[in-house]
């Protein structure tokens, strides 16, 4: 086996790109795939130079980009980690359009990212060129006021208010998915599946959803505050 090349060291002055805590205590030790690591940490390198907003890379980008790519035996690997990276939640997909050929835009899955790509779904930021492209008919998905009427109940005032601010905030896909939890383990209320999106955002889709309990380390003054509306009479 040939040794591996010998890193000559940092120098003095370099830069540095900045990685949230939550990468490293939540996402980096479920990660068990090599190439799902290396896009990752090449899409935080490459999107702290991106300027304005919002901020993505294409998979055009990523492909053609020779520092990443020289790590990968095959464009496949490129696909496979990009797959595992949305899979998990550590990243955001959104399918485009650009003059009549498929483009993909990759996004960190912040909070910033997630409305950028509201904005973008509703014709609220438009990206030059480019143009979203509409699911089919067969896979539209049901909106999150109709999951919770079919799930749970009868909607109030209340519950709707949350109910929007939970759509500005979380891809349609999570919606479903929280739903679909939380019903899994007869969980049919919105404070259980308000949690579940709020952990997902903070610690990646895949992070304890079955493991422990989404409502675990809510203290009972954040409980009160944050839940008083739901128990008024």
């Amino acid at each position: 086996m040939n040794a591996p090349k010998r890193f000559p060291g940092f120098p003095t002055r370099t830069g540095f790109t900045p990685i949230p805590n939550p990468f490293f205590s939540a996402v980096l030790p479920e990660i068990q795939d090599l190439s799902e690591l290396r896009v990752t940490l090449h899409i935080f390198w490459a999107l702290y130079r991106k300027k304005g907003y919002p901020r993505f890379m294409t998979y055009g980008e990523l492909r053609g980009d020779q520092a990443l790519m020289s790590s990968f035996s095959a464009e496949e690997e490129l696909r496979h980690g990009l797959e595992r990276g949305v899979g998990r939640g550590t990243l955001l997909c959104l399918k485009m359009d650009r003059d009549g050929e498929p483009e993909e835009l990759y996004f960190l899955n912040t909070e910033l990212s997630r409305r950028a790509i509201v904005q973008i779904e509703n014709g609220e930021i438009r990206l030059g060129g480019m143009a979203r492209i509409e699911p089919a008919a067969t896979e539209e998905r049901r909106n999150i006021f109709t999951l919770y009427e079919e799930n749970i109940g009868l909607l109030t005032p209340l519950i709707a208010e949350d109910l929007k601010e939970a759509e500005r905030l979380y891809p349609a896909s999570w919606i479903e998915d929280a739903f679909r939890e939380a019903i899994r383990l007869n969980k049919r209320n919105w404070r259980y599946i308000s949690r579940i999106l709020e952990r997902w955002a903070s610690r990646g889709k895949d992070y304890g959803t079955t493991r422990e309990s989404p409502e675990k380390d809510i203290s009972p003054k954040e409980y009160i505050q944050k839940y008083r509306h739901l128990t008024r009479k």
